[in-house]
């Protein structure tokens, strides 16, 4: 039995350790806001906070959690600046990769509440963007960090 806690709350899961957290979050919790891409850490779709670090779910074990805090996009509040600058500056497009790219994007204000150009860079390269909505993605962090005023802009 492994028990962390998701979104806040204990969840305990009877599966090998060895599962990927990805199919825990989405076929044992029901937590399907976390995307399955690559399967190999790098695209960014799967990406929760462990202990409040963005982490690739789907090359983290199951295991790897015992005792800790995992935060998927569905634990973070519709308010929350993150989501409400990604609706204002309309990021998505497809919004395949979104829910990764908003967790990174909390995480980097966290970590650096008025983050540079260079910053939102270096934070967001391992995310992925079949669309190319690079351009939106900075401005809404600029926008959710206060960096600039919250509003749409052109679609590029």
């Amino acid at each position: 039995m492994i028990i962390f806690q998701v979104n806040g709350k204990e969840r305990r899961v009877d599966v090998s350790p060895d599962t990927p957290l990805l199919w825990v979050l989405r076929e044992n919790l029901g937590l399907s806001g976390s995307k399955f891409g690559c399967g190999e850490g790098l695209c960014g779709a799967c990406t929760v906070h462990i202990d409040g670090i963005p982490e690739r779910s789907c090359v983290t074990p199951v295991g790897d959690v015992q005792g800790k805090k995992v935060v998927t996009i569905e634990g973070i509040p519709e308010n929350h600046p993150v989501k409400k600058a990604w609706l204002v500056q309309e990021v998505s497009q497809c919004g395949y990769c979104q829910p990764g790219q908003i967790m990174s994007a909390v995480a980097l204000l966290k970590k650096k509440p008025k983050p540079n150009d260079a910053d939102i860079d270096s934070a967001m390269s391992g995310n992925l963007c079949r669309c190319g909505t690079y351009g939106r993605i900075r401005r809404a962090i600029h926008a959710a960090g206060g960096n600039a005023a919250v509003k749409g802009g052109d679609k590029s």
